[in-house]
């Protein structure tokens, strides 16, 4: 046996007084680590343990530190199943607990042996139960080594396990975070590189790590979550709940017709020196759609811009419904030379409406020359009737000169892949709100708005009307094009093939 081994038997063999017991205390005192402590003061490492936990410097193994937590929410009023959701236990487990029985070896119940208590050496500060979340419910501890007094910290209100269990936005901690957090801690990482490996931002994990470990057993993952989500509930009342300066001084100035967003700005320079009286723009519209966070009467909300009297829900453009049965091919698909214009042959169209709507007439420009081409709507503008309009319009053109059509995502386009069938042309599709994308076809509508009024009756023009003012814009002199015409540039391509 070698000198290590034979010391190692020594001081296991060893019998400690209570003078041994004070000086591994005091060097704990000085290195805060039960193994260098026991190092130091040449005692054996597990009895220096048993001391540590019997002392409190220690928590409790998980399992009977879940059973006091139950017993505890118990000893408060709360139900069998809330004790159990809290304490993080199975509801078997929870009916075992309450008969006074514990899961042996082999799964046989058995009757429960007193569970070690925490011994305290000078004091026990238990803090009240209410307010407190299931890892907050060990006991505080004052002993000899100045542990930190957790009586003394403030802790959050019970939580059920539904709101433990909600998931909020990706911006906040989720229980798989924290586990994280807890490994790479565990694992020795520093704050740095456990903010690295979860993407986030040092300073997160650091106010994490702070504002939600236990002061005795440090940060646990699960009751981190759980106090969480208990600082998340925000019960108190709405600043413009009640009467007072500053509800006054919103509803005025939204019966003049002031925005929210307004209101809040404008109260830190009209009351520099009150910080009392400051809003939240977000809070005057909760005030005026939610009920439960009122205050400001209904017919305050006819001085929104808007005139609703609830909110609008907002789509994620990311998951916008298709507008139509077929599958679209959006503009980005559009091969290069149709975007420069080098190839003649491809076309912009859309409709320009009549008085509420009623009647319309479809326009096409060729993106190289220019060249215009209406669209007689005699009946209506439904897919039906723009899909057979637009056929016999492109049938006109000799083939070379069908070669793609870019339309916005109207619902008179419903029946593309049809169109596209008749025609052998690909329609391409703008980007929702981007009429750019078509700008030759914006432009030209523009001009046809001389001939065709905004709120006039368009089925009062026939064919030959529609022919008429296509040959005036085709024979007129364009910058763009040297300050030769659309009907000039055409000419010369037709004749050219």
């Amino acid at each position: 046996m070698n000198a290590s081994a034979r010391g190692e038997q020594v001081r296991r063999n060893r019998k400690y007084t209570q003078a041994d017991k004070d000086r591994f205390f005091a060097a704990m005192d000085r290195v805060d680590s039960v193994s260098e402590a026991a190092r130091q003061v040449g005692m054996n490492r597990g009895t220096c343990f048993n001391w540590a936990r019997s002392a409190g410097m220690l928590g409790l193994y998980p399992n009977q530190r879940k059973h006091q937590e139950f017993l505890r929410f118990r000893a408060a009023g709360l139900s069998r199943r809330e004790a159990a959701a809290a304490a993080g236990v199975h509801r078997n487990t929870a009916i075992a607990w309450d008969k006074g029985l514990v899961l042996a070896k082999g799964g046989a119940r058995k009757r429960r042996r007193p569970v070690p208590q925490l011994a305290y050496n000078q004091e026990v500060a238990s803090p009240p139960l209410a307010g407190l979340s299931a890892p907050d419910m060990a006991p505080a501890i004052t002993h000899r080594t100045g542990m930190q007094d957790t009586s003394a910290v403030p802790a959050p209100a019970g939580v059920s396990q539904q709101a433990v269990e909600k998931v909020i936005s990706a911006r906040y901690f989720s229980q798989t975070d924290r586990e994280q957090i807890a490994d790479l801690l565990k694992s020795g990482s520093s704050v740095r590189a456990a903010a690295r490996v979860l993407g986030r931002s040092p300073s997160s994990i650091s106010r994490e790590i702070t504002r939600n470990s236990h002061p005795v057993l440090g940060y646990q993952p699960y009751g981190a979550h759980r106090a969480s989500a208990a600082r998340r509930a925000r019960p108190k009342e709405s600043k413009l709940a009640a009467a007072g300066m500053l509800r006054e001084y919103v509803k005025d100035k939204l019966l003049n017709r002031w925005s929210p967003e307004q209101i809040s700005r404008l109260l830190p320079k009209d009351y520099p020196d009150d910080l009392h009286l400051r809003v939240s723009h977000e809070t005057i519209y909760q005030a005026l759609y939610i009920q439960s966070r009122g205050g400001l009467k209904r017919e305050v909300k006819t001085a929104l811009r808007t005139g609703r009297t609830r909110r609008k829900t907002r789509r994620n453009p990311e998951q916008r419904t298709p507008r139509f049965v077929d599958d679209m091919i959006n503009i980005s698909e559009r091969p290069p030379e149709i975007e420069d214009r080098a190839v003649p042959g491809h076309w912009e169209g859309d409709l320009i409406t009549g008085a509420f709507n009623q009647s319309a007439i479809g326009t096409l420009v060729e993106r190289t020359t220019r060249y215009v081409m209406l669209v007689h709507l005699p009946v209506d503008h439904t897919a039906t009737s723009v899909r057979d309009g637009l056929i016999k319009t492109m049938t006109t053109l000799p083939e070379h000169l069908r070669g793609s059509l870019t339309w916005d995502q109207g619902s008179e386009m419903a029946l593309h892949k049809a169109f596209s069938l008749a025609t052998d042309m690909d329609v391409y599709f703008c980007d929702p709100a981007s009429p750019w994308q078509r700008g030759s076809n914006e432009n030209t509508n523009g001009l046809l708005r001389q001939y065709f009024p905004k709120g006039t009756d368009l089925n009062a023009y026939g064919p030959e009307d529609l022919e008429h003012v296509a040959q005036q814009l085709n024979s007129r002199p364009r910058k763009t094009l040297n300050w030769d015409t659309p009907a000039q540039r055409l000419h010369a391509l037709l004749t050219s093939n």
